[in-house]
């Protein structure tokens, strides 16, 4: 396993982090894996070295983060691990039970912890911005939590780069903690982040943590077209997935994939990754799993260094599309 630090932090981090919301309960999406079929990947993960790991407390409404905090007490020593979770989706349809108020941010936190059996998160984010509660607010929430020392850093998940720079711009003049990461939708089907997200992260020294590095199984060569809904449980029943992929969305990008990776002989996951990897602002895929197998390519991706004209034939075929990730 390779490591890199996290943005301009200290803070360092596997260039694989393993998304966690594969795990949990089937009773919230079908593909989902259960406490017992989960805990052979974080097995594997800790034996490879993967020490970065994310969930979020409304995977399997709070059931993921209890399998990954006992996965992780375990398996590994969690002195040496980086767990992430993040707060703003529903988890009940009552009131105060969503967004990014000082109330939920809060007792969301604390929730979290519990589920967890952590003291402390190391890298709590935002799941989203909520334009219904002030930014200052949301801020001034978090960085209590920092100086309580119930969060270590604060991170951000997509949005638009006016919203990301206009927050980083409060934590400054108020002093408070700042977010150091940003978790968002990037991968060879979808750059549009690169255009001001990816080099505003750059600037401002923000880790950066691409979700959906394998466009839902599209840059690994699972399916056949973006309507096939057959390769997977989830590709069947991801209506989320289905609304980020359609037919803007360049084929061609796949076959140049296919090509590249039928040349080094390795499997097209490993090669959409290793691209992603090659990207200066980029710290660490969030790669999700529900084979032993993709983990392992996503793991032997690290060691993959692609040439300049193998980058080259990956990106030609892109053509620009909506945005899409931010919802």
């Amino acid at each position: 396993m390779r490591y890199t630090t996290l943005g301009s932090t200290g803070l360092t981090v596997s260039r694989i982090c393993l998304g966690c919301m594969t795990f949990g309960t089937p009773d919230w999406r079908p593909w989902v894996l259960s406490d017992a079929d989960s805990r052979p990947f974080f097995q594997r993960a800790i034996e490879q070295g993967i020490n970065f790991f994310d969930t979020a407390d409304m995977y399997s409404l709070g059931v993921s983060e209890e399998v990954t905090g006992r996965a992780l007490r375990e398996f590994g020593n969690l002195d040496e691990l980086v767990i992430a979770t993040k707060v703003n989706f529903p988890m009940t349809d009552r009131p105060n039970m969503r967004g990014l108020s000082r109330k939920h941010i809060v007792q969301g936190c604390e929730a979290s912890l519990k589920r967890l059996g952590i003291d402390t998160i190391d890298l709590y984010q935002i799941h989203r911005f909520d334009p219904n509660t002030p930014i200052e607010e949301t801020l001034a929430a978090l960085d209590h939590l920092v100086q309580s020392g119930k969060v270590r850093y604060i991170g951000a998940s997509s949005g638009w780069a006016w919203q990301f720079a206009r927050a980083l711009s409060v934590s400054e003049r108020h002093g408070w903690a700042r977010f150091v990461s940003m978790q968002n939708h990037y991968n060879l089907l979808y750059r549009e982040e690169e255009r001001e997200m990816l080099p505003l992260c750059a600037a401002e020294g923000i880790g950066v943590m691409p979700w959906s590095p394998l466009a839902r199984g599209l840059l690994a060569g699972s399916r056949s077209g973006v309507g096939d809904r057959s390769a997977s449980t989830r590709a069947a029943t991801d209506t989320y997935g289905h609304s980020l992929y359609d037919d803007a969305v360049s084929w061609a990008v796949v076959d140049a994939v296919r090509e590249v990776a039928a040349a080094r002989g390795i499997p097209m996951a490993q090669v959409s990754l290793a691209w992603l990897l090659s990207k200066p602002a980029v710290t660490a895929p969030i790669v999700g799993a529900s084979k032993l197998t993709q983990l392992d390519d996503a793991i032997a991706a690290v060691n993959v260094d692609l040439t300049a004209e193998e980058i080259a034939q990956l990106e030609a075929p892109y053509r620009a599309q909506p945005v899409r990730g931010h919802d």
